[in-house]
């Protein structure tokens, strides 16, 4: 059994996330192109995403198990990525502001030496509260959240967004949901207490 565990990932948020599990494991960038395919679905783009960047680490080790991720959030069929300015965060969350916004999120644990994957999207909905712009402004100028998928940080201020939370696990949330992690890595033999 491998015994060394590789995040396909340079993200701070699912680092931290993994270091919740108390394993030891490195880091490492995948060069991935994230475009969706024509007609893909978000289930499928992120299934793809997470088997190819676990797959572009798995070719440069002859050991491990790799774990790579992938996240979309959808709101009325649209895909809201990383805003990248305030102006943009706050357009994302006035478009989400009083809907559902629905996050999937795709898992891959492969064993570099042996090919063999196990994989899962996990679902996370969130229910937004209807607030308006100036309240919406507020936040994003308190957390920048610039860099999240969504225009927001769950584990942070975010929280005054929602109205409720709907899934598993609201690791998922912050992209890496452990609990599908541990099934995962467990398929591949590691035994976790």
């Amino acid at each position: 059994m491998p015994q060394n565990l590789i995040l396909a990932s340079t993200s701070r948020y699912r680092k931290a996330l993994l270091e919740k599990l108390g394993l030891p494991f490195e880091c490492a960038a995948p060069e991935v192109d994230e475009s969706p395919l024509p007609g893909e679905t978000a289930e499928a783009l992120v299934a793809r995403l997470a088997h190819a960047k676990a797959a572009a680490i798995a070719n440069q080790v002859d050991h491990g198990l790799i774990i790579g991720s992938d996240q979309v959030c959808i709101c009325d069929g649209r895909i809201l990525g990383k805003p990248g300015t305030v102006d943009s965060a706050v357009a994302q969350l006035m478009v989400a502001q009083g809907r559902s916004v629905t996050f999937y999120t795709g898992l891959c644990v492969l064993n570099a030496e042996t090919g063999q994957t196990h994989q899962l999207v996990e679902p996370f909905t969130v229910h937004f509260r209807a607030l308006g712009e100036d309240a919406i402004r507020r936040y994003v100028e308190a957390e920048m959240p610039l860099d999240c998928a969504g225009s927001f940080k769950c584990e942070g201020m975010g929280i005054v967004l929602f109205k409720a939370l709907e899934g598993r696990d609201p690791n998922a949330l912050i992209g890496l949901p452990l609990i599908g992690l541990i099934e995962l890595l467990e398929r591949h033999g590691l035994a976790l207490p």
